[in-house]
């Protein structure tokens, strides 16, 4: 147990600073601390020329020829720090014979909202779209799509034409944990990212499947589902990073889109994977600040964490700032439309939707504990969400306090988005 007092908390891109008082028996749940690495380029070179499972990219582009490259790159929901590694990779493909003007950059997008200009640039560091065709991928836009096959779950694998013709596809992204999909990174720079709308829809309708869940690949049907759908699209050349809590470059990890994953998954695993002391009475979490808090559809993955690490009818008050609102209309629209997880549940197996199982997963959370939200959100929005609503993150913690009662243990997820709660079995 800590004794503490005044605890800083980020939120978007500052901070907020709360008091817990001394007599709550108090403790903090933190990502394990992972040093950076010492010379990223360095590595991030020796990784290309000697990848996991692969022949070097040097030679696979040598291979490639005058056919079309494409690197497939994050959109601003997850973050990769992209801009380090994306102008060293094209110089690494210039010297390997790739010109610039073979090369064309791909934001997996999935079916989330394009890019602009100034969101690529910072994304992509100065100069790139100068140098390479720049383009977001469009899931509703079928005539930028083609088909690939049906997986053997029932998934119609439509993917971005651009990315389908290339004869060499690199893959980059950050691995982090996933609340359906085990883990996030490899396959999913593909499916979902560069998939259709249909693709994505049927995929992540398996959320409702047995072994659907964090930190889970081995009989995961939503990921083996992914991963035999980014197979029959071709697959690709693996470029993913791990970073660590303060964002720094820990890990690089290049080459078989699978096997360069799995070993990915693994540092992912040892960095997020926090054994849990108690189930606490009050749970205070905070995403870790922008992009994990961009909105209300990225910041559940923060909250089902926070909701592992409390007990059941507990409470939790959880910083999100959500600068770019909810994030869905659907997801919103299906938050005010079904009152209660049950008629949440129904209607998504009725007719799964995406945007509606963003609104059944906050509802399975909330149906666990009383959750207070801090946001930019409006509250009227906040209240149609389900979440309680405080003047700010200070009463917020006294309101949950004060419901949580005398001798509450209080549980500080510094970090919520990457501190993973394990119970010790």
């Amino acid at each position: 147990m800590t004794q503490v007092g005044t605890v800083k908390l980020k939120y978007g891109l500052g901070t907020i600073a709360v008091n817990i008082p001394e007599r709550a028996s108090t403790a903090f749940l933190r990502p394990n601390d992972l040093d950076a690495m010492q010379d990223f380029d360095s590595a991030f070179l020796r990784a290309l020329d000697n990848p996991i499972s692969s022949l070097s990219l040097e030679h696979l582009a040598r291979e490639n020829g005058t056919r079309p490259v494409v690197v497939i790159v994050n959109d601003p929901t997850r973050l990769a720090n992209s801009d380090r590694f994306v102008h060293p990779l094209l110089n690494y493909l210039n010297r390997a014979g790739v010109p610039d003007g073979q090369v064309s950059v791909v934001f997996a997008c999935g079916s989330h909202r394009p890019l602009n200009d100034r969101e690529m640039d910072e994304i992509l560091g100065a100069g790139i779209r100068k140098r390479v065709t720049c383009l977001n991928h469009d899931a509703r836009d079928q005539s930028s799509l083609v088909y690939c096959g049906t997986t053997s779950r029932g998934t119609p694998v439509w993917l971005n034409k651009t990315v389908a013709a290339a004869g060499l596809r690199i893959l980059t992204g950050s691995i982090v944990h996933h609340f359906m999909a085990g883990f996030g990174g490899g396959r999913k720079a593909l499916v979902p990212g560069v998939a259709g709308h249909e693709t994505i829809q049927r995929n992540h309708a398996m959320m409702l499947c047995d072994g659907s869940e964090i930190g889970r690949l081995d009989g995961n049907p939503l990921h083996l589902d992914l991963l035999e759908a980014a197979r029959m699209a071709g697959g690709g050349f693996l470029v993913n990073v791990v970073l660590n809590q303060r964002h720094e470059f820990a890990g690089v990890f290049c080459g078989d889109m699978e096997k360069a994953h799995l070993a990915g998954c693994e540092m992912v695993e040892h960095l997020s994977g926090v054994e849990l002391p108690w189930s606490a009475d009050l749970v205070i979490a905070s995403c870790g600040g922008y992009p994990k808090d961009i909105n209300m559809y990225q910041a559940q993955k923060t909250l089902d964490n926070a909701a592992q690490a409390c007990k059941r009818g507990g409470h939790i008050v959880f910083l999100a700032e959500c600068r770019n609102g909810v994030g869905s209309d659907t997801y919103h629209d299906w938050a005010v439309r079904y009152k209660t997880l049950p008629e949440l549940e129904s209607a998504l197996r009725e007719h799964f939707v995406l945007g509606g199982h963003k609104a059944y997963a906050v509802g399975k959370l909330l149906s666990r504990a009383t959750i207070w939200l801090v946001s930019s959100l409006p509250e009227s929005t906040a209240r149609e969400l389900g979440f309680r609503c405080a003047g700010n993150a200070q009463d917020a913690i006294d309101s949950a306090l004060q419901a949580a009662g005398h001798g509450a243990r209080v549980l500080v997820m510094p970090e919520g988005s990457i501190t993973v709660p394990r119970r010790n079995s």
